[in-house]
């Protein structure tokens, strides 16, 4: 395989991953404007609960007998207590100051490497995040932002939980379909969101034709599309790699809620988002330089 067929094969995987985070970023819109209000947990079973059963039963293939453990941590880190801490953090703080402090999984997975693994990140990489970090803060925060400590800490603590998985699913490579990986994770991840849901949130209301398809949206395309193309990303790409391209998804958010409901960006908004953008280009470009994946050396 020639280097030129490589590089677009590589990029090709990129381009294909970042389907992802953009369809996740569809989701603030879908969940704000469609849904019943105050049920974060609700959301968020629906989204992943039926997704999952659905994929199970389609591929019908069990981990094999070892791996059960593994499946199960990387249920519960990459769906389960991240959905939850994801909604926490979303309920508590403004969405631009949690997505600020989301943006620094990037740097959360090239130091996992470095410790686990004993892989230096390049240094290209390290400062594009940072910049993402800062172009994301340009992009979102606003001068009011109120700095919850509960909501803080959940935030952290689900920029942690999705950067320990990410790097997991990579670590360890169940042998498992990516179908059946992405079912396992999202019925697994469903079950551990059902009691939360079942404590803290209220019933749901006779639904509107209109929300029906919205819950239907976010398990089929938000969850059973897009973790597919998510987890099938990891599997091809460098996990520093795939964690920058998660930016696109506040990206998306604010890019739709200004195309579609008017809302304001300010001159300082497109620069940040300039800089967001540069920042995954360069995370892509540093890692794709460090070597090909084992998937690519494999079909080299």
């Amino acid at each position: 395989m020639s280097s030129s067929h490589r590089a677009s094969v590589a990029w090709g995987d990129v381009l294909l991953t970042a389907l992802a985070p953009a369809i996740w970023g569809s989701t603030y819109i879908v969940t704000t404007e469609l849904l019943p209000p105050d049920r974060p947990f609700t959301a968020a079973l629906l989204r992943a609960l039926p997704a999952g059963l659905l994929l199970v039963l389609f591929v019908r293939r069990l981990p094999a007998q070892g791996e059960w453990l593994r499946v199960l941590v990387l249920s519960a880190l990459n769906i389960g207590f991240f959905q939850a801490l994801l909604f926490v953090a979303a309920y508590r703080l403004p969405g631009g100051l949690a997505a600020v402090v989301g943006a620094i999984q990037p740097l959360l997975v090239m130091g996992l490497a470095w410790a686990l693994d004993h892989r230096r990140p390049p240094q290209l990489a390290v400062g594009a995040a940072v910049l993402g970090i800062a172009g994301m803060a340009a992009l979102l925060l606003s001068p009011g932002s109120a700095w919850d400590a509960v909501g803080i800490a959940a935030a952290l603590g689900g920029a942690a939980l999705m950067a320990t998985g990410t790097y997991l699913t990579r670590r360890w490579q169940p042998r498992m379909p990516v179908l059946a990986l992405t079912g396992w994770q999202l019925l697994l991840g469903g079950l551990i969101l059902l009691p939360m849901t079942w404590a803290f949130d209220p019933p749901l209301p006779v639904l509107t034709a209109t929300q029906v398809g919205a819950y239907a949206y976010l398990s089929i395309v938000g969850a059973l599309v897009a973790y597919a193309l998510w987890f099938r990303g990891i599997a091809r790409l460098s996990p520093v790699a795939v964690s920058s391209l998660g930016l696109l998804s506040p990206l998306t958010a604010v890019v739709l809620g200004w195309a579609l409901l008017g809302q304001a960006m300010r001159g300082l908004s497109f620069v940040g988002l300039v800089a967001v953008l540069v920042s995954i280009l360069a995370v892509q470009w540093a890692m794709s330089a460090t070597g090909r994946s084992p998937a690519l050396q494999e079909a080299g």
